[in-house]
């Protein structure tokens, strides 16, 4: 499998936001308006969430989970809905252009997961409206190397099945039944956005 340095990484989340906020840029109020994969969210609460890491310092969030009685995925919903409320679709875009080159990682030196929290909460976005999604390579970057307890943070468990990508060098799971699927398939199943292949119907 690929390795790729913390440069590398950063390099590819750089260029996701780029190409998000072209996206964003050309989008109608409707397709704004329109639902995302995230249950209860249109395309404004992603860009809101994605935005969290500009809009709202570590204070804030802290306030907010504190509020929520430590419910991590209330305060997330909460303070995206929140910054829906007080900001424009065009001064959500704004930010989002902003943070293109932004260092931020969800931990100290967790440069995957920054790329990760772009591209999936792309997708989100993307997949409803029928828009491009990033290339395979840059998807598979995303989940290389996720362990049973990362896949367990979005409710997955690939126990028995090992998924291979038929167009880049992903592999997930280290089961002794294969299945064969694209690169963006893997990366949805990986994080709960698409069912675990059936075990008794691979092999």
């Amino acid at each position: 499998m690929t390795t790729r340095t913390d440069t590398d990484l950063y390099d590819a989340t750089v260029a996701e936001r780029a190409r998000m906020a072209e996206l964003l840029d050309a989008l109608t109020p409707d397709q704004w308006a329109a639902d995302s994969l995230c249950a209860g969210w249109r395309v404004r609460e992603v860009v809101a969430h994605l935005n969290m890491t500009d809009t709202q310092t570590q204070e804030d969030f802290v306030a907010a989970l504190t509020a929520a009685g430590g419910d991590v995925n209330l305060a997330v919903d909460r303070t995206a809905r929140g910054d829906v409320a007080r900001f424009s679709d065009a001064e959500l875009l704004a930010t989002q252009k902003a943070r293109v080159a932004s260092r931020w990682t969800p931990g100290p030196g967790a440069t995957q997961g920054a790329l990760a929290h772009e591209v999936i909460h792309g997708l989100d976005i993307t997949i409803p409206l029928g828009l491009p999604g990033p290339a395979p390579e840059v998807l598979a970057a995303t989940v290389a190397g996720a362990t049973a307890e990362g896949l367990a943070f979005f409710g997955v468990d690939l126990t028995g099945l090992r998924l291979i990508a038929e167009d880049s060098d992903l592999v997930l799971g280290d089961g002794p039944r294969a299945v064969l699927l694209p690169t963006l398939t893997i990366v949805l199943i990986a994080t709960g956005r698409h069912p675990v292949p059936a075990r008794d119907a691979v092999g």
